[in-house]
């Protein structure tokens, strides 16, 4: 792993982390903050991998500017199709997930949803700026072209999903509804998750390298979060779903270089 990979991927986490356990946590439990001001700031800790990228872009990416970096990594084609492909994907393997849930646990598969705390129109604004807006720039926008050009393919998105995954360990225990053993099974599940959804990335935007599609996959998978109530019998079997997905990946990026 390059200098360059290594001090991003350690700055992001440093600063991400220092911003959860300084920001969030003295706002918890110092000025007793309310559920929406604790919302917010944690959307801004999300922005983590965005503000470290460009607090730090002369060295990030030496010679050029921030717009010509934006305009870049959004100058790929946006295909419906494709756009709807991953969409479709991301949203469908969780709600297939439900469903076999839902069957497991001879549950009404409405019992697993719920509004939650805020109003619909306020999780949809909540999903949008945080993930989805705030880390891509550095994740895809940045990180992912560096490590695609030095693994390939299917390396890449491991160790892209091992890093995001990871990137996320101070929430496991500040903001998880898992402890003990069960939070086993809740970390594997978000390895193998959060590589799959890079899989799902790293094969649109290959062929249309526009960010766009990273965005959306992240909110794709982000929003219905707001609404699920689950057990980690849903996480293990994710997991499963998610490996699926991956073989389904790499098998459809093998068939495509074979055609070329």
């Amino acid at each position: 792993m390059s200098n360059k990979i290594r001090n991003y991927v350690i700055f992001s986490y440093s600063v991400f982390w220092a911003m959860v356990l300084g920001i969030c946590g003295t706002a918890s439990m110092v000025f007793h903050c309310s559920p929406f001001v604790m919302r917010v700031l944690s959307n801004i800790c999300a922005w983590s991998p965005t503000i470290v990228l460009l607090a730090g872009f002369k060295y990030w990416c030496n010679g050029i500017t921030i717009k010509k970096f934006y305009k870049n990594i959004f100058s790929g084609k946006i295909k419906a199709i494709w756009l709807f492909f991953v969409s479709a994907i991301t949203v469908g393997a969780t709600l297939l997930t439900v469903l076999i849930t839902a069957f497991i646990q001879r549950q009404e598969f409405s019992s697993y949803w719920s509004l939650g705390s805020w109003s619909f129109m306020a999780s949809l604004f909540f999903s949008i700026t945080t993930g989805p807006t705030g880390e891509e720039s550095g994740w895809r926008g940045f990180l992912r072209p560096l490590l695609n050009e030095k693994y390939g393919f299917v390396k890449s998105c491991i160790v892209q999903g091992i890093i995001w995954a990871f990137w996320h360990t101070v929430l496991w225990f500040v903001d998880s509804d898992f402890m003990g053993l069960s939070m086993i099974p809740y970390i594997i599940s978000n390895v193998i998750v959060m590589t799959g959804l890079c899989f799902l990335i790293n094969l649109v935007m290959n062929r249309y390298n526009n960010l766009l599609y990273a965005i959306a996959i992240h909110f794709c998978f982000n929003f219905l979060y707001c609404f699920l109530k689950v057990d980690i019998l849903f996480y293990i079997i994710l997991s499963a779903v998610y490996v699926l997905i991956i073989a389904g990946c790499i098998f459809f990026e093998a068939k495509s270089k074979a055609r070329c």
